[in-house]
């Protein structure tokens, strides 16, 4: 299964890693960049959204992204098991 289909399945242009990569790596659009970290939070398995995204990323951002209780309650669980070194 392609998990970018899995998280982008409304959106197309971005379920190709070449597309999504160039995307994340410019974040000169910051609104798109906390899209797309939203879309695989809500919609990813945890081993594809920490290949894009790195847990300090995801804690600096994570109040600001709008998820859904369930989806924010495991990401604090998330960072706070394995945020600390």
């Amino acid at each position: 299964m392609d998990y970018l289909k899995a998280v982008f399945w409304d959106y197309p242009q971005y379920a190709k890693r070449e597309t999504l990569i160039s995307i994340l790596k410019e974040k000169s659009n910051v609104n798109l960049y906390l899209w797309i970290m939203r879309r695989f939070l809500e919609y990813g398995r945890v081993v594809d959204i920490l290949g894009y995204f790195r847990i300090e990323e995801i804690t600096e951002y994570l109040q600001k992204l709008k998820l859904t209780p369930y989806t924010l309650k495991k990401w604090k669980r998330l960072i706070e098991v394995y945020g600390n070194p």
